[in-house]
C-alpha cells in the first residue's frame, strides 16, 4: 500500500499526509490483503506519534483481540481496496 501511494502521490503531485501509517500488501487488481504481525506493527505506529492507521479489513478482527490501552491511543481505518487507501493517505486538493 505504501509503495503505490507514494508513486500515485508523485504522479498526481498530491502529497501524502504526514500523521498517518499504512500496514497491509496489495494486489496488481488493487485488493488490499491482510498480513501478520498486527500488534508489533501498532505498537510501533503508536511510539512513532502517529493517531491515524490504515489496516486492511482483513485484520478487523486480530485489532478487536488487543489490549483496550492499545486500541485507545490510535484510530484505525480498515480497508479492501486501494481507492481507499488513496482517498484517506492522500492531501486532496482544495
Amino acid at each position: 500500500m505504501t509503495i503505490v501511494t507514494g508513486i500515485v502521490s508523485a504522479l498526481k503531485s498530491l502529497p501524502v499526509r504526514h500523521d498517518i501509517a499504512m500496514i497491509g500488501e496489495i494486489t496488481i487488481m488493487g485488493k488490499v490483503l491482510g498480513v501478520g504481525g498486527i500488534q508489533a506493527k501498532l505498537l510501533a505506529a503508536i511510539e512513532a506519534g502517529v493517531k491515524t492507521v490504515i489496516l486492511p479489513a482483513e485484520n478487523e478482527q486480530h485489532v478487536q483481540y488487543l489490549p483496550d490501552y492499545l486500541q485507545d491511543r490510535v484510530q484505525v481505518h480498515y480497508v479492501s481496496d486501494i481507492r481507499e487507501v488513496l482517498e484517506l493517505a492522500l492531501v486532496q486538493e482544495q
